[in-house]
Parts: C-alpha cells; structure tokens; sequence
C-alpha cells in the first residue's frame, strides 16, 4: 500500500512578505519554490568574505550613483514563488521601500555548505532570469575561487572562473577587483 504526503501549496511572495513582517528582525528568511526558509547565521568566515566584497565593489558602485548592500531581497514579477536573499546586491536608483530589490545590476553569493545546492541551482537560475543583472558572482569560502557568470546586452550567459592572481571585471561598474582582496584576512 502506497502513502501519499500531504503537501502545502506553494506560498507566494504576498503570503510570504506578510508572514515574515510578523517575525522578528534578526530572522532572516527567504521565499525558495513556494517555500519559507529561515536562515541560520552565517560564519564568521562567510561574513569576512562578505565585508571584503562590499569593502571592494562600494566604491566603485558609488563613484556611478549606486549601492553595494547585504541583506537586500531579490524579486521578479514574473516569478510568484521565489524571493532569495543573496550576500551582496547591487543596485541603483531611488531606496527600496521594502526591502526587495526588482533591478539588481550584480549579485553574489558565498557559499555555505549547507547553501551550496541552492545557491548554485534554482537561486543562479532565479538570478539569471532578472532582466536588469549583468553579472553574479559565486563566491567560494573554502578556497580562493570566484565563478563569475556575465552577460551583455543579450540573453546569454557566459562564465569564467577565476583565482588569485586574477582580477574579477565589472564592465557595469566601470571597473574590476583583485580575487584575492575577497580572501583578505581569511587562512586558505
């Protein structure tokens, strides 16, 4: 005899933001396929490699009228079911008055173990289907490596993989940064 799970339907982002206002700051959730997860808290060395990101892409966004922020929500119209919340965001224009950004220029992610299949599978696909993102980083913790996924004016995406030594560009910032400046203060 065969058992069948009962299953919630999907939650929606409506239903998800109306959730998570009720719930306490320092939570952190995300909306992944119609289902809320709460965040636990990062490392002390995913949060140094973040601090190193924001430290080296600042000010290079600020210098065209931009943002570089952690913590900011992700959103697209046209997907109901999903609202992640990537380590970095990029992004110009007036503030948000939510928290959820729709016209992210660059995004990046530092692995965690525990994030890692998401991070590099429906999330980089969420991510790629924003119409305004040019590049999005995934940024490894445990070893100095940066999967830098780009694209110009077209659909396509292309992806390099880069070391120390190397520098990571950000043609929409006018600029690039040193991989290595990432892992500043981290033993290898």
């Amino acid at each position: 005899m065969a058992l069948a799970l009962r299953r919630n339907p999907p939650m929606r982002v409506a239903d998800f933001l109306a959730m998570i206002r009720a719930r306490p700051d320092e939570e952190r959730w995300e909306l992944l396929d119609g289902e809320p997860v709460l965040m636990a808290p990062p490392t002390e060395r995913h949060q140094q490699i973040v601090s190193n990101l924001i430290r080296q892409i600042a000010p290079l966004a600020e210098k065209l009228g931009c943002r570089a922020l952690p913590g900011l929500g992700l959103r697209n119209d046209f997907v109901d079911d999903f609202a992640p919340l990537p380590d970095l965001v990029v992004r110009c224009g007036p503030l948000l008055p939510d928290g959820y950004a729709r016209d992210p220029i660059v995004v990046a992610e530092v692995l965690s173990p525990s994030t890692l299949n998401n991070d590099r599978g429906r999330k980089a696909e969420f991510y790629q289907g924003l119409q305004t993102l040019r590049t999005f980083l995934i940024v490894y913790q445990d070893e100095p490596r940066v999967e830098v996924w780009s694209r110009g004016n077209g659909p396509d995406w292309s992806l390099r993989v880069l070391r120390p030594g190397d520098v990571i560009p950000l043609p929409d910032l006018a600029g690039e940064i040193p991989v290595a400046a990432l892992y500043a203060g981290i033993p290898l």
